[in-house]
């Protein structure tokens, strides 16, 4: 018997070094005279299932590769030849291999990629200057051969590195091999949660380095915000001058220069173009002034301090994975202006280095990010975490050089984070300490540390409100440790399927307290994978043995880069301006951090039962940051017995490079009188007739009292409802108390409830049928009556609710379902156009809408609860309008509240015959318990005597 053991040749894969013959780290940077050869495209490709399963022949030139199959670089093979090359797989934090650093499993998938190439027809002679080849991204760990030659292998998926191969070129023929594996050491130090994906999936490019050529440069430049003037040093390994046109500045390379500058902000990104001109190139500068500074314990930018508006961004296309191309990058950085964002942190490895361009041009704070997380040694107390393992740390400053070295001229980057999740060690001290020592002008994060030996800001993750205040408190008083640093939550409002809720609770905290200095949103996209039969698939989908569900779909915007109903809540939370009623007037308040409101257009609108009736101008003072103006609203027309209300807006006065003139930037609605209330006059009697009982335009069930029709139009089984479709954040559980909703309530049994009818009865003036509903095994229940009255053409319900026994536990909704045929258009007077829970409800404005029954759904890739809009006046469907004493909230629907349950993936869903209303007077709030703090007291929903009504009558008589 004989044992086959790894050649040698393989031993890179596990080595905790980070690598071997690649060039130190530089500056990313496209120049406009060196000759540049993309070399993305179809490449020849095999898989492997080992890492030893084929020897490096393929590497040599000649080597016969026309069997092989393709796939598209950049790009992840997983997710290319229909599942012929292996298949996605997700988990949170759990490694999907035996935790045994640094070694991997045997089973290694492994590509072989090839790549023939020829040199264009005018790059420069192979004699002139040199070259070099750049892999901008990887998973997990590479090798790479040019001709026939080994030049090096690499780990740090999300890093670039590059490789000196001029001497190797020739003019036809080339043939670059890259050997890729999934796992290698390196995946140790990369446990995102995010889909697991191998590949090179960002460019590979081949760059000409012209003699005389910069190698790297630091640009170095500072705004002074009392004199207004900005100080610009470039440094480069080569001598040259450094050119500004609009500053008049002509300075050698490592001398400063001073100039009167406007600075550049998130909220005003201005940016100067200048030249780096040395012997053998022209290189591109894109200057942004701004000084970063920890002063009075705060994070001030140019002498201010900011509140960070933000979200945590993982790169993600449905189709392409992390593979972005720069449109779909400009995509995110325009939705993330146009919804008031200013802040981005780069979950969790740092971004493709065009979106840091974008940032830059379109104005946003950025924490970047280093590739570095290790969650999954949690499972075992941290033991053997590589941050605190010597052996490692190598590794550890090799990616945050690579990190540093590549981003360091954007202006947007105000943070360096040392990564996420990796617990604490002297590997992220030394991180710390190089990168405060190469770069003191910024500032250093890290969330593990809450003691704040290493870092410059005290992180945290989804703090609850309560704790956050606290935080506030002491910070404000002086009286919390940590070195007296400001608070930021890098996480906070885990945005999974319905939800987040408790957004504007927050933010008031973070507006309350100077020292908390805002959050960052989890996160920005779901990282739903296109599929054919699903719609979308996430973990488990794939048959992954270990997976985490759909725990990685947990974004504000869907896949496709729809916003949920959760960016649109957060716009509305985190508007630059405020808006609200001041004693018969309209209060402004300027929210933003630098800039006046010299940028926006203000205007106003009168509605009259949601109707506008007249609008006009608002002229509103170019308020400077911080100030408030008590604005006077036109005379407002005349109305009897009418609801009324002001609607002011604040636009954008002009085109701007994120969006166009019109715009809406803020909003709010302050009301003019109060709701009307529905009135029925009692004034028929119920008639039994022989299986029918009559009640004005209504007809009942003989025996049971349950209505049937209303005037014509049929109404299946309307009765009390307690049950919503659990969602992400019902079926999560709270960290800090441990409740998890929706086993409380399925516990219950509120999920199954049986209604007992009680009587039936007959009255000079009305039906009352009363009820008993109730779940199974549990001596808890809810008396219900039902009155209906009738004018002879309208019906009344007056629901009745009496909690019986000892409710400890929040009800999921409270309100009547029926079912209805034949509706599709909804037309109603209240919140919208969107959903709305009691914690979500600060972006529906009041007004009449309208929306199939189709539109009224919120794709949500796991289904649950969705849809409700909020504050209805009154809703007109299938025949049927609806008022409501008090505002209702509704849903309607093509299945039931079961089938909506029970769906896994949309495709499940399959319309019926009926829509199904549900009309409620209240809903548990949604909270953000999914991975965070559930629904704030003031959102429960209590078990307790509760009355509300409705009126039914049918459309046009």
């Amino acid at each position: 018997m004989s044992f086959r053991t790894t050649s040698s040749a393989f031993d890179y894969v596990e080595d905790v070094s980070p690598g071997s013959g690649a060039l130190p780290p530089r500056a990313w940077y496209a120049t406009s005279d060196a000759k540049v050869l993309p070399l993305d495209g179809a490449w020849r490709f095999r898989l492997s299932a080992t890492a030893d399963a084929e020897d490096d022949s393929f590497a040599e030139e000649g080597y016969d590769a026309d069997g092989w199959a393709e796939v598209t670089v950049p790009g992840h093979w997983v997710l290319q030849g229909d599942g012929a090359f292996g298949l996605p797989a997700y988990t949170n934090h759990l490694y999907p291999f035996p935790v045994d650093p640094p070694h991997v499993p045997t089973e290694n998938p492994t590509g072989d990629h090839l790549r023939v190439f020829d040199l264009p027809e005018d790059w420069p002679a192979l004699s002139e200057g040199g070259a070099v080849i750049r892999f901008d991204g990887v998973e997990s760990c590479a090798r790479v051969w040019l001709n026939g030659t080994d030049i090096g292998e690499f780990k740090g998926s999300r890093l670039a590195h590059e490789f000196a191969v001029g001497h190797l070129l020739k003019p036809k023929g080339n043939v670059l091999a890259v050997r890729v594996h999934q796992w290698s050491a390196g995946s140790y130090l990369e446990d995102q949660d995010q889909w697991w994906l191998p590949g090179i999936f960002r460019e590979v490019t081949l760059l000409h380095r012209p003699a005389g050529s910069v190698q790297d440069f630091f640009v170095h430049a500072s705004y002074d915000h009392l004199s207004g003037e900005g100080t610009l040093r470039v440094d480069s390994d080569v001598d040259g001058r450094v050119l500004v046109p609009a500053l008049d500045i002509d300075v050698a390379t490592g001398e400063s220069v001073t100039a009167l500058v406007a600075p550049w902000s998130a909220e005003s990104p201005r940016l100067y173009d200048g030249e780096l001109v040395t012997e053998g190139e022209r290189v591109p500068l894109r200057i942004g002034f701004r000084t970063v500074a920890l002063e009075d314990g705060l994070i001030k930018v140019n002498g201010k301090a900011i509140l960070f508006k933000g979200v945590n961004r993982h790169e993600w296309h449905p189709e392409r994975g992390r593979t972005l191309d720069l449109a779909t990058m400009r995509e995110d950085v325009l939705l993330m202006k146009r919804h008031n964002i200013n802040a981005v942190r780069t979950s969790h490895y740092p971004p493709h280095p065009a979106f840091l361009d974008l940032c830059d041009e379109y104005g946003l704070w950025v924490i970047d990010e280093c590739d570095l997380e290790t969650h999954g040694f949690t499972e075992q107390g941290w033991r053997d975490n590589p941050v605190d393992d010597d052996r490692w740390t190598p590794a550890l400053l090799d990616r945050a050089a690579r990190m540093v070295e590549r981003d360091k001229n954007h202006p947007s980057i105000v943070f360096w984070s040392l990564g996420n999740e990796a617990g604490t060690g002297r590997g992220l001290t030394a991180m710390a300490e190089w990168i405060h020592g190469r770069d003191p002008e910024r500032l250093v994060h890290y969330e593990g540390d809450w003691n704040c030996r290493d870092t410059d800001v005290y992180s945290r993750m989804y703090a609850t409100h309560a704790e956050v205040e606290q935080i506030g408190k002491e910070l404000d008083g002086g009286t919390l440790g940590r070195r007296g640093l400001p608070f930021i939550q890098c996480e906070y409002a885990h945005a999974m399927g319905n939800g987040p809720g408790g957004l504007a609770d927050y933010q008031e905290l973070f507006e309350k307290y100077d020292r908390l200095q805002g959050g960052f949103i989890w996160e920005w996209i779901d990282h739903g994978v296109r599929h054919a039969e699903l719609g979308y698939a996430y973990g488990g989908d794939f048959g992954e043995e270990l997976h985490d569900g759909n725990f990685v779909c947990d974004g504000l915007i869907f896949p496709d880069r729809t916003p949920s109903p959760g960016l649109i809540e957060y716009k509305k939370v985190i508007e630059p301006v405020r808006i609200e009623g001041a004693e018969g007037a309209v209060r402004v308040t300027n929210k933003y951090d630098f800039a006046d409101l010299s940028a926006l257009a203000f205007e106003w609108s009168y509605q009259v039962d949601g109707e506008t009736v007249e609008a006009g101008t608002l002229s509103v003072p170019a308020l400077a940051p911080g100030e408030l103006a008590d604005l006077k609203l036109p005379q407002p027309p005349a109305h009897e017995g009418a609801e009324a209300q002001w609607t002011v807006r604040a636009l954008l006065a002009s085109d701007t490079a994120w969006a166009a003139k019109g715009h809406v930037v803020a909003w709010g609605q302050l009301p003019a009188s109060s709701p009307a209330r529905p009135s029925v006059a009692a004034t028929d009697r119920p008639v039994r007739g022989e299986k029918l009982i009559t009640l004005g335009p209504a007809s009942f069930d003989g025996r049971t009292g349950a209505l049937k029709a209303i005037g014509g139009v049929a109404v299946e089984n309307p009765r009390l409802d307690v049950w919503r479709a659990t969602t992400d954040n019902d079926d999560g559980m709270e960290w800090s108390s441990g409740i998890q909703y929706s086993a409380l309530w399925r516990t219950l049994g509120l999920h199954r409830m049986q209604h007992r009818l009680d009587s039936v009865e007959l009255g000079e003036d009305a039906l009352t049928v009363r009820t008993r509903v109730a779940p199974a095994a549990r001596e808890v229940g809810l008396a219900v009556a039902y009155r209906w009255t009738s004018d002879g053409s309208r019906l009344r319900l007056t629901v009745s609710v009496g909690p019986e026994g000892e409710w400890t536990q929040p009800l999921p909704r409270l309100g009547i379902r029926l079912g209805l045929a034949e509706a599709d258009q909804v037309k109603w007077f209240g919140g919208g156009p969107g959903e709305a829970y009691p914690d979500t409800r600060k972006a529906s404005m009041v007004g009449r809408w309208q929306a199939s029954v189709d539109e009224l759904q919120t794709p949500y890739l796991r289904p649950q609860e969705n849809g409700a809009r909020a504050d209805v006046r009154w809703v007109e469907l299938g025949g049927l309008r609806i008022e409501g004493d008090p505002e209702f909230s509704f849903t309607a629907r093509r299945w039931t509240t079961e089938q909506l349950d029970a769906a896994t993936h949309l495709t499940d869903l399959r319309p019926g015959d009926t829509v199904w209303v549900n009309l409620d007077h209240g809903h548990h709030g949604v909270g953000s318990q999914s991975c965070g703090p559930g629904p704030l007291p003031q959102y429960h929903l209590r078990a307790e005597p509760t009355e509300f009504s409705f009126v039914f009558s049918v459309l046009g008589r």
